[in-house]
Order: structure tokens, then sequence, then C-alpha cells
């Protein structure tokens, strides 16, 4: 298993974000703001949908790597951390999957 965590990845967008936006990737899509950031999150979530129904394993795995930094980038334009997402997921695996969904509020 490689020792590079999301937490890397966060600390590595977080640097990259505070750089001019004509030197860093991260500075421009995040100077589009939240929307463009998201709509780039979707792009890439499809393309892993595509790798992953056509069985294309390597595709699935730079897909993937796409979807991950990018949600960061989005989180990051919302302000929201990994740790609060993590801690979220601590709470939801508590209990199990049948559990933790049937406890949800019902959506109107």
């Amino acid at each position: 298993m490689s020792a590079f965590s999301l937490a890397d990845l966060e600390a590595i967008i977080a640097d990259r974000a505070a750089a001019p936006a004509s030197e860093s990737y991260t500075a421009a899509s995040l100077a589009k703001g939240p929307v463009h950031c998201a709509r780039k999150f979707g792009e890439e979530a499809i393309e892993a949908i595509i790798a992953a129904t056509e069985g294309h394993h390597q595709g699935l795995v730079a897909e993937s790597a796409d979807v991950l930094y990018h949600l960061l980038v989005v989180w990051r334009a919302r302000g929201i951390g990994l740790d609060e997402v993590m801690a979220e997921l601590a709470r939801r695996t508590a209990q199990s999957g049948h559990a933790e969904k049937a406890s949800r509020p019902k959506a109107s």
C-alpha cells in the first residue's frame, strides 16, 4: 500500500491553491469558483464510471485518481476539510449500513 494519503493530497492542494493561477492548475480551478470545480469533478466521475463499466482496469485507476483530486478541490472551494468528511464516515460506520441509512432524515 502506498504511503501517500488523502491528507497528503489535501496539503498539496492547499499549497497549490496559494500559488498564482498562472502557475497552478489548482489555483486556476479554484479561481473559477465552486461551480466550475464541481462540474470538473462531475466530468471526472463520469469518466470513472465509463472506465468501470468497460472493465478498463488502468483507466479506472487513473480516473479514480482524478476523481479524488477534483473532489478535494471541490471541498476546498466550499470550505470542507478531509477531517470533517472522515468524522462523518466514522459516525456512519459505527453502525450497520442499513441502520445508518434508515436513521437519515427523509427527503421532503
